[in-house]
């Protein structure tokens, strides 16, 4: 999908850089917020693969938002090609991503184990789709207080709790989310549980779940996390 040129320039930040060279195709925009957990898994992939990028910040609530401009939807993260093209949401990007380079292959190429990788993912992007539908509910300014539904924030973070239970259960005692092999899975889940400390440190999954709050803190000190943690 053709996008044209982004209208204008936003806040750029340099990429961080953990070690070997990057991978210079062309540069790539990535317009984005440091606070979202799906531009986050998007630029923890970035720094995995090595690849050169410029962060763009976008601001979608705010009235003078130019994202439709790439993205109809209005929504981020929005890759945005040498020559204009844009591509949406976050896993069509880090699929992208990944083929780009050969470093670090982050999502099988076929069969069961890229099903498995990509499973992983989608339970971790429904808690980041649920978290933020329950923090929207419960705060965003466009609605009056007695237009919001707490029955509806309960079910949010209902099916939050439910997620963290079953990849508590999936993870066991394994290094990785899929055996032996860092991939996307463990960037996805890494990515939404931080987002859960970001934004909402009272719900207390790490308590429920001590195991996986551990396995989730040492991976997060990785070099692709630590250069991306929202805090």
């Amino acid at each position: 999908m053709s996008s044209g040129c982004w209208p204008r320039q936003r806040t750029r930040h340099s990429v961080a850089r953990i070690g070997a060279p990057l991978l210079v195709l062309s540069i790539m925009k990535l317009i984005g917020s440091v606070t979202s957990p799906y531009v986050r898994k998007v630029r923890v992939v970035m720094l995995e693969k090595r690849l050169d990028y410029t962060l763009m910040t976008e601001d979608v609530w705010a009235a003078d938002t130019g994202i439709k401009a790439a993205n109809p939807l209005g929504k981020i993260p929005c890759l945005v090609l040498d020559g204009g093209e844009a591509m949406f949401d976050s896993r069509v990007i880090v699929e992208y991503l990944d083929g780009l380079s050969p470093v670090g292959r982050l999502i099988p190429q076929s069969g069961r184990e890229r099903a498995e990788v990509k499973t992983w993912e989608a339970l971790a992007d429904g808690i980041m789709d649920a978290s933020i539908l329950a923090r929207l509910e419960a705060g965003w300014a466009g609605r009056a207080d007695s237009e919001r539904s707490q029955a509806w924030i309960d079910r949010q973070l209902g099916k939050v709790e439910s997620a963290i239970e079953a990849i508590a259960q999936g993870l066991a005692e394994k290094p990785f989310c899929c055996g032996k092999t860092f991939s996307l899975a463990d960037i996805a889940v890494v990515s939404a549980l931080g987002y859960l400390d970001f934004r909402f440190p009272s719900l207390g999954w790490r308590d429920r779940s001590p195991r996986l709050a551990a396995w989730q803190s040492a991976l997060a000190t990785r070099s692709s996390f630590a250069a991306t943690n929202h805090s």
